[in-house]
């Protein structure tokens, strides 16, 4: 069991998905915690339904992208399969108030997700509008 003061961020953990929701996934990573994958960090690119990808029940890998120490809120990713290696090999972590783990900074898509859903979004608003 990992317990709230053992998880960090940058950490990969395994969990169960106990709810999906139109804006997110909740996922039990043990030990009674909960963390939140939001629906922007599900996958790259546009999510056109949440319930395609999440069921409850189902087991996901996640990166641990931020801890609220205060609230005790985690969120999580799934979208984002890069581990900081440097959080996790410090032996004496500072504890800072709050820490950002942004997951798309190293990601270059640019407009490639809008060009690729460009086409169908045009012929549905055309047909929607007409």
């Amino acid at each position: 069991m990992v317990g709230f003061m053992d998880l960090k961020i940058g950490m990969k953990v395994h969990g169960v998905v106990t709810g999906v929701q139109a804006y997110g996934v909740f996922v039990d990573v043990g030990d009674h915690n909960q963390g939140l994958i939001h629906i922007s960090e599900c996958q790259s690119g546009y999510v056109d339904d949440i319930n395609k990808l999440f069921k409850a029940g189902q087991t996901v890998e996640a990166l641990i992208i931020d801890i609220d120490e205060y609230t005790k809120k985690i969120s999580l990713s799934t979208r984002s399969k890069k581990i900081d290696e440097t959080v996790l090999s410090r032996t004496n972590p500072q504890r800072l108030k709050h820490i950002y783990y942004w997951t798309n900074y190293r990601i270059d898509l640019g407009f490639t997700t809008v060009a690729k859903y460009r086409q169908s979004w045009l012929e549905e608003a055309i047909k929607n509008f007409e």
